[in-house]
């Protein structure tokens, strides 16, 4: 079972990549209360993300290079989503500036929060290891 769950690690970095998007344009919607909407959306996102670093962390018992490789991969997959629902949503509220703006968005929302993201996650799971170093992988 160790091996299947290790190989299932594409499919749940997809998963969660579109789970930010999901939170990122649903907690966009409502129109009343934008602030707090958007403090849920940070708060729903960190859980997500703490979520995913504990399961390649302690589930997967993976490297904190291939940690921070998995979690900064599924939060620029999220960027890209949120990217790609921007510029679908300029099709139908014509923005006040050039449309150009979103093909850039597609490249740069990913690396905006994907590097950090992953630099985040590298250090935390290097600090988790030098403090528990004698976790071996299953």
């Amino acid at each position: 079972m160790g091996e299947a769950i290790r190989q299932a690690w594409l499919r749940w970095l997809v998963f969660v990549g579109i789970a930010y998007a999901v939170i990122g344009v649903t907690f966009a919607l409502p129109p009343n209360h934008v602030i707090s909407w958007r403090r849920a959306a940070w708060l729903a996102s960190g859980a997500l993300y703490a979520a995913h670093f504990a399961q390649e962390h302690f589930r997967l018992r993976n490297s904190p290079l291939t940690i921070a490789a998995h979690v900064g991969s599924a939060v620029a997959i999220g960027g890209f989503g949120l990217a790609v629902a921007a510029t679908v949503h300029s099709l139908f509220v014509a923005p006040n500036y050039d449309r150009s703006r979103f093909v850039v968005a597609l490249i740069v929302w990913p690396l905006i929060i994907g590097v950090p993201a992953f630099v985040v996650a590298f250090v935390i799971a290097l600090v988790m290891r030098i403090l528990r170093p004698n976790i071996s992988r299953v």
